[in-house]
């Protein structure tokens, strides 16, 4: 049995209803409900939550999926407060023992203390920046990919966890030129993809 965790960090903020993120975690469910042998929980930031409960989930999971808006090129403020506080509190608790460096030689190391090695983890984000701000020349940001880019400090604090990244997929345009069909569908499709390869029986 494998196990997936779901983080929907969509948040009804501002002009926000958190409502495409919402939907792109139940086309999430929808997709995973095609394997068997797959056990799924679902964390909606939004939502009360309680931060140990939360690093047992991290630590239960073999697959982690993150669901989050891009406010003003970055995290929502609900989900950065959700990951301060869980992996905060999953210090020696299953989610990292310490930086990984030691007195011995305190210049090398870095980031090698994450305790959830062996577990995998995907991002999806929704913009309103167009794919094109991210690849034509001259463009807002400079050729710069959303991985590479923006989000390449939250790629950095899930490997000083220890958690490998599986390929992401980004939501892009979505308040001026949204077409939710067409891109749910990518986005399943993406899924599908992924997790056929990840949950396909292994020759022995």
């Amino acid at each position: 049995m494998k196990k997936v965790l779901i983080i929907n960090g969509g948040q009804n903020f501002g002009h926000s209803g958190g409502k495409y993120n919402q939907t792109i975690a139940e086309n999430t469910l929808e997709v995973l409900k095609n394997f068997e042998n797959v056990e799924v929980k679902i964390t909606n930031v939004s939502e009360n939550y309680d931060k140990n409960e939360e690093v047992e989930k991290f630590v239960w999971a073999d697959y982690i999926i993150y669901h989050t808006p891009i406010w003003w090129f970055q995290l929502p403020n609900g989900l950065k407060k959700y990951i301060d506080e869980v992996f905060t509190a999953g210090h020696a608790k299953g989610i990292y023992m310490s930086d990984g460096r030691t007195a011995d030689n305190p210049k090398i190391n870095y980031g090698t203390g994450g305790m959830l090695k062996g577990r995998k983890y995907m991002l999806t984000t929704s913009w309103n920046a167009p794919e094109t701000a991210f690849t034509l020349p001259g463009e807002f940001f400079n050729e710069t990919s959303v991985d590479n880019g923006p989000l390449f400090g939250f790629h950095r604090m899930n490997a000083f966890v220890s958690l490998e990244k599986m390929e992401s997929f980004h939501f892009h345009d979505v308040e001026k030129n949204a077409n939710i069909e067409r891109d749910m569908k990518l986005y399943r499709e993406h899924l599908t993809t992924v997790f056929e390869k990840e949950l396909k029986p292994q020759l022995v």
